[in-house]
C-alpha cells in the first residue's frame, strides 16, 4: 500500500507580510468597535471632558502613525514629525480663521505638507541613520522657531480663537464643538488615513521600502530608484502627520509653537514604540495608551513624565515588540489556519 503524502507548501515572505497586515486590520476593527462603544457611553453619562481627550488621542494617533510609515518600513527614525504636524495645525487655523470651511483647511494642509515635505525629505535623505534623526530634528527646531517669533502667527502665544467648523460630509453635518460627533468623526478620519497607509504599504511600493530596510544597496538591481522611494515614504508621513494635525485646531480652538516643539516629536516616537513598531495598528493603540497614562498618573503625581519613562523602558526592555507586536501573531496564526 502506498503511504500518503502530505505536501506543505512554504509561507512565502510576501504572504507572511499580507497575513500581517490582515491581522493588523483585525485590531483596527477592534479598536473602531471600541471607540464607538466609548463614544456611546461618553453620551450617555454626558461625559464631554473623556470624549474631548479622547479625540486629541486620536488626532496624536495620526502622528503616530506617521512616524511608523518611517520607522517601522524604511527603518528611519524621525526625530521632527512634530514639523509637519504644527504646519498642518497652524495652516488650518490661519485658513480656518479667515474661511470656516473644513475641506479648504484641509486642502491647504494637503498641499502645504507635499511641498515643504518634498523640499524637506530632499535635504534628510541625504544623509542616512543617525544624521537623517538630526537633520529632521534640525528642521523641525528650525520651523518652531521661526514661528515662535513670527508676530503675525501669534509668536509665543500661539493661535487663538479658531471658529467652530461644521463639517459637510454630504448626508450630515458634524460640528466641531460636539464632543461625541467630532470623537466619531475623527475616529472614522485616522482610520481612513490608516486605511490608505495601510493599502500603499501593503502594495509594492511597501515591498521596496522593506527592501530598503533590509539592504538599500541591493535595491537598484531590481530596477528601483532608492532616492525615489525614500523620498514617496517621506512625503506620504508628512501627509498623515499635517492632516491630522489639522483637526487639532478644530477640536482645542487655537495652536501653539508647542505643537512643533520636539517633546511632540519624542512623544510620537515613544506611541510608536510602545504600540509596536512597523503594526501601523500600534501607533492608534499606543497614542491611547500614553493619553490615559498621562491623564491619570498627571492627577496623581506631578512627576508623571518619570513615571511614564519607567514604563517606555520597560517595555522596550520585556516587550521589544510593543505591545501589539505580542498580540498580532497570535491572530495571524489564527486568520491563517497554523497551530493556535
Amino acid at each position: 500500500m502506498h503511504e500518503a503524502v502530505t505536501i506543505v507548501r512554504p509561507v512565502s515572505v510576501v504572504d507572511r507580510l499580507g497575513l500581517a497586515m490582515r491581522a493588523s486590520h483585525v485590531l483596527v476593527a477592534v479598536f473602531v468597535v471600541a471607540g464607538l462603544i466609548f463614544a456611546a457611553a461618553g453620551t450617555t453619562l454626558g461625559d464631554t471632558f473623556f470624549l474631548r481627550l479622547a479625540t486629541e488621542a486620536l488626532i496624536f494617533a495620526g502622528l503616530a502613525l506617521s512616524v511608523d510609515i518611517l520607522l517601522g518600513y524604511t527603518g528611519l527614525l524621525s526625530l521632527g514629525q512634530a514639523l509637519y504636524f504644527g504646519l498642518g495645525a497652524y495652516v488650518s487655523a490661519v485658513v480656518l480663521k479667515q474661511v470656516p470651511s473644513f475641506w479648504l483647511a484641509m486642502a491647504a494642509a494637503l498641499a502645504a505638507s507635499v511641498v515643504i515635505g518634498i523640499a524637506a525629505g530632499l535635504i534628510a535623505n541625504r544623509v542616512r541613520g543617525v544624521y537623517f534623526a538630526l537633520v529632521t530634528f534640525g528642521l523641525a527646531q528650525v520651523a518652531a522657531k521661526a514661528i515662535y517669533n513670527t508676530r503675525a502667527l501669534g509668536a509665543s502665544d500661539g493661535l487663538i480663537g479658531v471658529p467652530i467648523v461644521p463639517v459637510n460630509l454630504g448626508v450630515t453635518t458634524v460640528m466641531s464643538n460636539a464632543p461625541a460627533a467630532f470623537f466619531i468623526f475623527t475616529l472614522g478620519f485616522i482610520v481612513v488615513l490608516y486605511a490608505i497607509s495601510a493599502y500603499l504599504l501593503d502594495a509594492p511600493f511597501g515591498r521596496i521600502l522593506l527592501a530598503l530596510r533590509a539592504n538599500e544597496r541591493r535595491v537598484p538591481f531590481l530596477g528601483y530608484s532608492t532616492r525615489n522611494a525614500r523620498l514617496a515614504a517621506y512625503v506620504l508621513s508628512a501627509v498623515v502627520a499635517a492632516l491630522s494635525g489639522a483637526l487639532y485646531p478644530m477640536l482645542r480652538g487655537f495652536v501653539s509653537p508647542e505643537l512643533l516643539f520636539f517633546s511632540t516629536s519624542g512623544n510620537a516616537v515613544i506611541t510608536v514604540v510602545t504600540g509596536g513598531v512597523g503594526t501601523l495598528a500600534g501607533a492608534l493603540y499606543g497614542s491611547v495608551i500614553l493619553t490615559v497614562l498621562k491623564s491619570v498618573i498627571g492627577s496623581m503625581t506631578e512627576h508623571h513624565l518619570i513615571v511614564i519613562g519607567l514604563l517606555f523602558m520597560a517595555t522596550v526592555i520585556f516587550l521589544p515588540k510593543g505591545l501589539i507586536g505580542v498580540v498580532r501573531p497570535w491572530i495571524e496564526r489564527r486568520l491563517g489556519g497554523g497551530p493556535q
